[in-house]
């Protein structure tokens, strides 16, 4: 007799007029630091495969990352954040400028209140930028992309303290701290 729990080989019971959601487990699948996608520690070369991947890429509550299709859920690896800004273009200036970002994948996004700007400080001081792409989805700035910010930023009081950061979208985004310049 066939356990309905292990060796039925039939497909999942129908709900309605929809399957139910086929979980893969790992899927041996890694996004690497750098951007690049992996299969079985090979890199995924086609730009439209990876695309599309991306476009099934969700983040569960729990900081795992899966490709969640109608029919199919599987986990992938990835190492830092599923994307890279790779370029950032500034329109307008002061308070009322936007900062645009182009990921590693193509997408653009704006800062602002749906795409926030974050810089999280290593312990040796050294900055780690991220921008959000989608819900749960981030990229993180290349050090060029970083660098171009910086040099687009400036000092701001918040909260009464002063902070050095970037304007986009009306809000104003952190990017360090401001070295105390005072002598004793």
């Amino acid at each position: 007799m066939i356990n309905p729990d292990k060796d039925d080989p039939s497909p999942p019971p129908l709900r309605g007029s929809q399957r139910q959601r086929i979980e893969l487990g790992d899927l041996d699948m890694r996004i690497a630091r750098d951007g690049t996608w992996l299969y079985q520690g090979s890199p995924i070369n086609r730009p439209p495969l990876v695309k599309l991947f991306a476009s099934v890429l969700h983040r569960e509550a729990d900081g795992s990352y899966w490709l969640v299709t109608p029919a199919e859920r599987g986990r992938v690896v990835v190492e830092d954040a599923p994307f890279v800004a790779v370029a950032v273009d500034r329109e307008g200036s002061g308070r009322d400028q936007r900062l645009i970002f182009r990921t590693n994948l193509d997408e653009i996004v704006t800062a602002g209140l749906q795409h926030k700007l974050r810089v999280e400080t290593a312990a040796d001081g050294a900055p780690s930028p991220y921008i959000m792409v989608r819900p749960g989805l981030e990229a993180r700035l290349l050090r060029p992309v970083f660098y171009e910010l910086v040099e687009w930023g400036e000092e701001e009081a918040v909260g009464g303290e002063r902070q050095f950061g970037v304007w986009s979208g009306g809000l104003f985004f952190r990017l360090g701290e401001i070295a105390d310049l005072e002598e004793d």
